[in-house]
């Protein structure tokens, strides 16, 4: 098989049979499969899918969810059942051009890559859309390090030894550019696509999406960083939380005593503010560093911690 084209899809029963037939028209003459995944919806989109399915036969795969699990849930599941050699992800509200594929597929392959993500240079989102996402992908480039313009979008170009050796979960389908550099694969390009205004429907994400979308940035950076050496964090953030306090409160308890023994009056220790500050912090540098302790023995049992991904063997 040469080509795989994932497509999630929730409630999108009006752009599916156009979506089939402007894959299938770009495509004409070259062996692809398109896999849809129906992430619960509650219209007709499935009854379209059985249609379709019954037109294009060996070329349409579809799987229904039993309810709205998420797009990572459904990108996972198309994952497990892509076979071609080059795999797409495109999103099924007819946004992303399908006459992007094939320039796509033709940089993946000449320049080596593993990689492609679409990039919308020229939107059609409103400015309360396109704002927020210019700032999550300026702290994205700046907290990953990967040089790209666009994160979130929807079409995007692998290699299909890459879709088999990551896993998508939560809402990280944001970050499929950082999941495989984090496996191993750090050949990433970027091509600039066409994006389509809305044709069908309304949007499936909303305003959590952006508060979401930073925390699941700061798990998979804090999980990449750490996630096999927990206590390198943990353990030095409550080692020098535990010193810093024990010197304030050295330092208060010595002024005490030194001033008794001078005769000098001085504040009951109960009395200073730093006391209480300084005890705090002993407590949280304390637990702090059993936290990392705990995340080190837990992670040691993890029958996944030798899995560095080799890629190659002689």
């Amino acid at each position: 098989m040469d080509l795989s084209i994932v497509v999630p899809l929730f409630n999108e029963e009006e752009s599916l049979p156009e979506l089939m037939a402007w894959i299938d028209r770009v495509l004409a003459g070259r062996e692809y499969e398109v896999v849809f995944i129906d992430d619960g919806s509650r219209d007709n989109s499935w009854s379209v899918l059985e249609n379709l399915s019954s037109q294009y036969m060996a070329k349409l795969k579809a799987i229904k969810l039993s309810h709205n699990y998420g797009k990572s849930a459904g990108l996972q599941k198309g994952f497990e059942l892509a076979s071609g050699k080059v795999v797409f992800t495109m999103d099924a509200d007819l946004q992303d051009s399908p006459d992007e594929i094939l320039p796509m597929e033709k940089m993946l392959l000449d320049e080596g890559l593993d990689l492609v993500s679409g990039w919308k240079k020229k939107r059609h989102d409103p400015i309360t859309k396109t704002i927020p996402t210019k700032l999550y992908n300026w702290m994205t480039r700046r907290m990953s390090g990967i040089k790209l313009h666009d994160f979130n979008c929807g079409l995007k170009c692998y290699r299909n030894e890459v879709i088999k050796a990551i896993e998508v979960q939560g809402e990280m389908h944001r970050y499929m550019p950082l999941i495989a550099k984090a496996a191993g694969f750090d050949k990433i390009g970027e091509h600039v696509v066409q994006h389509q205004a809305r044709k069908y429907g309304v949007t499936k994400f909303g305003v959590e999406r952006f508060t979401n979308g930073m925390l699941d940035l700061m798990t998979i950076v804090f999980v990449q960083r750490f996630g096999r050496k927990p206590m390198h964090l943990f353990g030095l953030l409550g080692t020098l939380t535990f010193i810093v306090s024990a010197a304030i409160f050295c330092y208060i308890g010595g002024y005490k005593l030194y001033a008794l023994n001078q005769g000098i009056e001085a504040k009951n220790i109960t009395e200073i503010s730093g006391f209480y500050i300084a005890l705090t912090g002993m407590i949280l540098g304390s637990q702090l560093f059993l936290s990392g302790f705990i995340a080190e023995m837990v992670s040691r049992t993890d029958p996944s911690r030798k899995d560095y991904g080799v890629s190659k063997t002689i």
